[in-house]
């Protein structure tokens, strides 16, 4: 065991705090937690990963992750992505671009329903100052069928409509017709945010799909639950590759990253945007089935 390993062992057991609940807590799996207590670093997904676990499980019992790597720098493993800022910032502007569409989209359908009501407008003005227009109301007298008798009502009947004891209304005037209702589409809204553990909630949706695919390139560790507890995948992606699962049957889904900066996540196909700039996440979705 070393050094590090004994400082973070002895800060879990001085809050009285077992491995199974501080895998619930970090939902790092319990086998490494246990590796980094015996600083057995080895057996992780990669020395990022090792450094990424030991900075939870600091914090998780109390500790600045900060000043441990300092005191034992010489323990921590030395694979820190030094371009993580930037690829943070290029996440948080992707964010900010996608915002502002989300908002352009917002008031497309509201402009192409104030279109189709002014086109309904103009189409009752020309009907109206069509059937008024003196010269249409002479074709009606000149009609083939005979003269024709304009009643004090304003109902206007020719003597073939007589015959067939019918009276045809030719006075111009038509029913509206109805605007269509705008279409509703899913919306995703974040609720709440505890820690390094974002959740979101996905409405007006009849399907609940979930991918989660690594940026190209690059490569990041992703564990991937669902409401039962059941783990769907866990491993690592890199260079463009992904893993899709249909949730419709579910209500939640767990998605935990160990690098958001390099890990896309879409619901329905559509990108979720991360609240959070930190590198390990918990990302908790939560499906209400568009009744």
């Amino acid at each position: 065991m070393t050094e590090l390993g004994s400082r973070l062992r002895m800060a879990r057991e001085e809050k009285s705090m077992s491995l199974d609940e501080l895998q619930d807590i970090t939902r790092i799996q319990k086998r490494y937690l246990i590796a980094i207590e015996e600083g057995k670093y080895d057996i992780m997904p990669g020395k990022f990963y090792a450094r990424a676990f030991i900075k939870q499980y600091a914090e998780a019992v109390g500790l600045e992750p900060d000043t441990l790597f300092e005191e034992y720098k010489n323990e921590v493993p030395l694979a820190y992505d030094n371009n993580l800022p930037e690829q943070i910032s290029r996440t948080q502007s992707r964010r900010s671009v996608s915002q502002s569409s989300s908002k352009a989209l917002e008031i497309f359908p509201k402009i192409i329903t104030a279109i189709f009501v002014l086109a309904i407008l103009v189409l009752i003005w020309f009907l109206v100052v069509k059937y008024l227009d003196p010269g249409e109301k002479s074709s009606v007298n000149s009609n083939k069928n005979g003269p024709v008798d304009i009643k004090e009502s304003g109902e206007v009947t020719t003597p073939t409509d007589e015959k067939n004891g019918e009276t045809t209304n030719t006075d111009g005037e038509e029913e509206e017709e109805p605007i269509p209702e705008e279409t509703v589409q899913q919306e995703i809204t974040m609720e709440s945010v505890s820690g390094n553990t974002t959740t979101y909630s996905l409405l007006n949706a009849d399907k609940f799909e979930v991918e989660v695919k690594a940026a190209n390139p690059g490569r990041s560790w992703v564990r991937i639950s669902n409401d039962k507890n059941e783990v769907l995948f866990e491993g690592e992606l890199k260079n463009g590759e992904s893993q899709k699962f249909d949730l419709t049957n579910d209500t939640n889904a767990f998605v935990r990253t160990g690098d958001a900066s390099k890990t896309e996540i879409f619901v329905n196909d559509e990108l979720l945007e991360y609240e959070l700039s930190t590198t390990v996440q918990n990302i908790n979705i939560q499906f209400q089935k568009k009744e």
